[in-house]
């Protein structure tokens, strides 16, 4: 079963219009290389339009108890869940993704805004003892006000939902420029709360030109804060146009995540876990794990492993059956994992398996391994964001670690070893904002999202997500 690939509009006032003047994008299949349907291309207009309704939204939904908020974002959750199938089966189209992960990340999502529907419960203030007994002291939590999102085409649902979550359980309103490439499943998704009974200006969605949309959006009074995920050059161009307008930021922005495999770890393990998500959505994911520091004495066993781990994969459309590994989002991708191999293997590194396009239509690339990497290859020290895996030696864990640490990103590391010594030396050396060790990544809705150094800053998980969308306000009140 195929479901029907609709035109996607812009979400003004809890309604769907079309852009003023009628402009669209063409979306394209990943798959087939076929335009499938288009998408609404947001005027200058439209998104002042956009930006009252998210302001007289924020004034309606600020004044909302916690608990009514509550029961809308729960509403609209169940509601995602009912239609997981459906909307998996749209974003498998637009994204490439296969079914199972894009109906999995849908399910995933009606989690996360489960999660943040909660916590919005437990947005508490605090009495300061005072130094006088006529005067009592207190920090009172209010949202910041209406937010501006920018989210990428790799997860156009869990993306959207961890900022909407965080935002809507605060009070905030939440205006959310989502992909071009990727627009079905995103307007699926505000539509459950829409359909769930979300006030008029609450939420809203627009598509167009991003870098029109982001100045325009960035630098509006109406707009009191940033969330982006997306590259780092981007996310420090967006993050000083809000630093000059005084605007809180939250930046996920790109990794290169390194992958530790001490002497005495499980190699089955570590390849299971790992290999699971270095090909998960073909590579195409911020937190992927992609410097592969093995050390010499099972560098062998583990690179044969994930060779046959590789090899075993089904690539093919993610509606098919079977199939494991989708293709690439754009034609884009496919020139760049080129580009990778090609400069890995003229430095002397050897090409283990796949590092080549398949087929001649869709954008198929086929997993691939490397081993014997130089450090002076490009896949060593930019983001390849695609399916494949670099592997080197190491002798020391300490350098190991050092190797970890060299580049400026700090989004999300791995680790395999059965030493307790070993754990305490990874957990607190190696410089990231998550650490997995001895499991595949479990980015739950309470547990901190983000990164440091290059990698952004701020949290979209945990209880510290929500602090970026609430202002402290010290009130001093004296008897008279």
């Amino acid at each position: 079963m195929t479901t029907a690939y609709p035109d996607t509009r812009l979400l003004i006032n809890n309604e769907w219009v079309d852009a003023e003047g009628g402009r669209t994008i063409d979306v394209v299949n990943p798959a087939t290389g076929q335009a499938i349907g288009k998408v609404a291309h947001a005027t200058k207009a439209d998104m002042d339009r956009a930006l009252a309704a998210a302001q007289k939204g924020f004034e309606t939904w600020r004044a909302l108890p916690a608990i009514e908020r509550a029961t809308i974002m729960r509403r609209a959750a169940g509601l995602l869940r009912e239609r997981a199938d459906a909307i998996g089966r749209l974003l498998t189209q637009e994204q490439g993704k296969p079914l199972a992960e894009a109906k999995g990340e849908a399910l995933a999502g009606a989690g996360i805004i489960e999660w943040f529907a909660d916590e919005g419960l437990r947005v508490y203030g605090r009495i300061v003892p005072a130094r006088v007994a006529n005067v009592q002291q207190l920090v009172i939590k209010e949202p910041v006000g209406p937010i501006a999102a920018f989210t990428p085409w790799n997860f156009p649902i869990n993306q959207v939902v961890r900022k909407l979550g965080a935002a809507l359980a605060t009070g905030c309103s939440f205006l959310v420029k989502a992909p071009e490439e990727t627009p079905a499943s995103p307007a699926a998704l505000l539509q459950c709360f829409v359909d769930a009974g979300i006030p008029p200006g609450v939420i809203g969605l627009l598509y167009g030109t991003p870098s029109e949309i982001s100045e325009y959006l960035i630098s509006h009074p109406i707009i009191r804060k940033v969330t982006f995920t997306g590259s780092t050059a981007v996310g420090k161009q967006l993050a000083a146009l809000a630093g000059s307008h005084m605007k809180r930021v939250t930046m996920e922005l790109g990794g290169h995540a390194p992958v530790i495999v001490a002497e005495d770890a499980d190699v089955a393990l570590a390849v299971k876990a790992v290999s699971a998500a270095k090909f998960r959505n073909a590579g195409q994911v911020c937190i992927s794990p992609t410097r592969f520091l093995v050390h010499s004495s099972i560098r062998a066993e583990f690179a044969q492993a994930m060779v046959k781990h590789a090899e075993g994969l089904k690539l093919g459309d993610g509606l098919a059956d079977g199939t494991t590994l989708g293709p690439l989002a754009n034609p884009r991708r496919l020139t760049a994992m080129a580009q990778v191999v090609n400069d890995a293997a003229a430095k002397g590194a050897t090409v283990a398996t796949g590092g080549e396009r398949v087929g001649s239509s869709g954008n198929f690339f086929a997993p691939t391994i490397l081993t014997d990497v130089p450090l002076d290859a490009s896949v060593f020290n930019d983001e390849p964001f695609g399916p494949i895996a670099a592997l080197r030696s190491f002798d020391r864990l300490e350098d190991a670690i050092a190797e970890a640490n060299r580049l400026p990103y700090g989004l999300a590391a791995y680790a395999y070893t059965r030493s307790y010594k070993n754990v305490q030396l990874l957990s607190h050396g190696i410089e990231a904002g998550m650490v997995w060790i001895n499991q595949p990544a479990t980015p739950t809705a309470e547990f901190p999202f983000g990164g440091i150094k290059d990698s952004g800053y701020g949290s979209e998980g945990g209880p510290e997500a929500m602090e970026a969308y609430l202002n402290s306000k010290a009130v001093s009140i004296t008897a008279v």
